[in-house]
């Protein structure tokens, strides 16, 4: 070997050490350093805005206790999603400008850990071997801590979410004020037949107070009130049945002082609150045509709400029972995930709710303010007459003609919010007066007001109230003289998530949904699709003629019966038996051969998916490295 040859292959060597060296050192560096690129569409990897905002505010030391169980018995699914998890606990720690402490334990049985985890609230889930497994955490500020017991990867789009709410909770861990004001009976009634009888019943609040109070100090506002108090964060506006201007304007300062608003308006209430005891007993055959709205306030952000009409989806129809036989009303909306905006975190783990006799938002949000859609029809819907939907439901499926576009039920509107009264209070009217004319004069004519909110407000419109009551969110029991409530569907979990969200830091409202590990092979979805097309027709005649064949089969057996020749046959008839019987099994012998070329041609077409993609790349880096030597072999022959 020559002295070139020699150095050639020193160097050679030496380069294939060094890059070895490299290599492993860049994989050491970054498992400790843990710093990545997010390629992902979705960003998968990185935190959402609003959770960047909470944690720069951070100024306070914060512990996240990370449970997870490590031994052979956890499931490998568990484990890939745990991993999940310590990683976006670990891009919170990054964000956190060192405010943020994470200890990771491993709750094994006897253990102190185990006992760490029962303090904290976490929860061990038992699996077949009796085994109780662990993926919890706990977040601790000062003497406030919040546990998430149990994440469930069932709930990863919302773990960012969910994270971040725990972590604002221990910030500011005081109850937040909530404000409810109403037309319906919400916070329960004296029942005034029990009165007439000298008894003082009263009717128990609405399920959906009763559940807010567990979480939130809950305030009762009144109709008519010219001012919000301070203290409310959250005001909750049910069915606001002839608010007046004066209650209007209130709502309006409050919003643009930063206050968040929710509104159940409703065209067609079937709860009333001059009625409630008959509601009580069968609100579908109530008439109450008298719709709620906040018409003033909505023009001012560019918003129409039609009170003289209801939505009718017949992709949504609920069967209600009237009289004798069951009714399909299309305007009573039995909701499925078809419905929900799926990546926002209020609807994105709701999959059913109902929603009687609904109206739709519209109009182009002023300028200033974003628009989302949390609720929406099909396009297999239309604006129907109320009195129409709620007492001839057939006649609207008779006449139902679709509007070829998806109608918002519930919406979200974010920015900054401009007044509705531009010139102040609005005065009394007539008959309104102060008694007192002398104490009036001296009042200043006009009373100061704001005309713009100076920070990003936030207005969440639900265009039904009716989805609150009891009768059509929960099932109340009586067990052992305990009251039991039951969820229909997830009209009660929409209402918490509203007022939770609006009651928390602003920021909560830009943390997204994150997206999940589900990666799909959508061009492979493609090609089966289109081979499954190729061969529909032929299963589907073969199928049917399958069905004729059998069909006939049955009739001449029916024959044979109804002529009591039950071992007799004529030699025609025995003669036409056995040839439907032949084409019978010939039809079931091709159909058998069509499904199964169809799946070979599925599975070839997922080999060819999958050697093009294990093959493909070396092959393709292969040629690479062959033209690469070819130039430079050619370069050296000219030199």
């Amino acid at each position: 070997m020559n002295k070139k040859n020699i150095t050639s292959f020193l160097f050679s060597t030496m380069g294939v050490a060094i890059m070895f060296v490299i290599a492993v050192a860049v994989y050491l560096i970054s498992g400790v350093v843990k710093q990545r690129i997010d390629l992902t569409q979705e960003r998968l990897y990185t935190l959402s805005a609003g959770t960047k905002a909470i944690l720069h505010k951070l100024d306070t030391p914060v512990e996240i206790r990370f449970y997870c169980s490590q031994g052979s018995t956890t499931p490998v699914m568990l484990k890939t999603y745990a991993q999940r998890v310590e990683d976006l606990i670990t891009e919170y720690k990054k964000n956190s400008k060192g405010f943020i402490e994470v200890k990771k334990f491993d709750p094994q049985p006897d253990s102190d850990a185990e006992d760490s985890a029962g303090m904290d609230g976490v929860e061990g889930q038992t699996i077949q071997t009796g085994e109780k497994i662990y993926l919890g955490l706990a977040v601790s500020c000062l003497d406030a801590k919040v546990a998430l017991p149990f994440l469930s990867p069932e709930r990863e789009k919302l773990l960012e979410y969910d994270l971040s709410r725990a972590l604002s909770q221990v910030l500011s861990p005081k109850k937040a004020v909530i404000g409810v004001m109403s037309a319906l009976p919400v916070f329960g009634e004296m029942n005034p037949m029990m009165m007439q009888m000298g008894q003082a019943n009263r009717q128990s609040p609405w399920v959906f107070i009763s559940e807010l109070k567990r979480d939130f100090e809950v305030k009762q506002v009144d109709l008519g009130a010219e001012k919000i108090d301070d203290d409310v964060q959250v005001l909750m506006v049910v069915h606001p049945k002839g608010i007046s201007e004066k209650a209007q304007f209130a709502i309006d300062q409050f919003v643009l002082r930063g206050g968040k608003l929710l509104a159940f308006l409703d065209p067609l209430t079937v709860v009333d609150s001059q009625n409630s005891q008959n509601s009580q007993m069968n609100p579908m055959q109530r008439n109450i045509s008298s719709g709620s709205s906040l018409e003033l306030l909505l023009k001012a952000w560019g918003i129409a709400f039609d009170t003289s009409k209801v939505v009718a989806d017949m992709n949504f129809v609920t069967a209600i029972s009237r009289g004798a036989r069951p009714e399909n009303m299309p305007a009573v909306l039995s909701l499925t995930q078809e419905a929900v905006d799926t990546n926002d975190v209020v609807t994105g783990q709701i999959d059913s709710l109902l929603v009687p006799f609904a109206g739709a938002f519209s109009g182009t949000p002023a300028e200033g303010l974003k628009q989302t859609v949390l609720l929406k029809t099909t396009k297999n819907s239309q604006l129907v007459e109320k009195m129409l939907a709620e007492f001839s439901s057939e006649q609207v499926v008779k006449q139902f003609a679709a509007g070829g576009k998806e109608l918002p039920l519930a919406i979200r509107l974010t920015g900054k919010f401009k007044t509705a009264f531009p010139e102040g209070k609005p005065k009394d009217k007539p008959g309104d007066e102060p008694k007192d004319k002398d104490a009036a004069k001296d009042q200043p004519s006009t009373e100061p007001s704001l005309k713009a909110s100076q920070k990003d407000g936030v207005v969440v419109l639900v265009g039904d109230a009716d989805m609150l009551f009891d009768q059509f969110s929960v099932q109340v029991q009586e067990v052992f003289g305990q009251r039991i409530v039951i969820p229909r569907n997830g009209n009660l979990t929409l209402v918490q998530n509203l007022v939770e969200q609006l009651a928390g830091d602003s920021n909560l409202i830009g943390v997204r949904g994150r997206a999940t590990m589900s990666r799909p092979f959508t061009v492979v979805k493609s090609m089966q699709a289109k081979a499954e097309e190729n061969y529909r027709s032929k299963i589907k005649d073969l199928e049917q003629s399958l069905s004729d064949t059998q069909r006939r089969l049955g009739e001449l057996q029916q024959q044979k019966k109804e002529t009591g020749q039950r071992f007799i046959m004529s030699p025609e008839q025995q003669a036409e038996l056995e040839k439907f019987r032949a084409t019978e099994r010939d039809v079931k012998r091709q159909l058998k051969e069509v499904r199964k070329n169809l799946r070979q041609e599925i599975d070839s077409l997922e080999n060819k998916t999958k050697w093009l993609n294990i093959a493909g790349m070396p092959f393709l880096v292969t040629l690479s490295g062959i033209a690469l030597a070819l130039i430079k072999r050619k370069k050296t022959a000219a030199q």
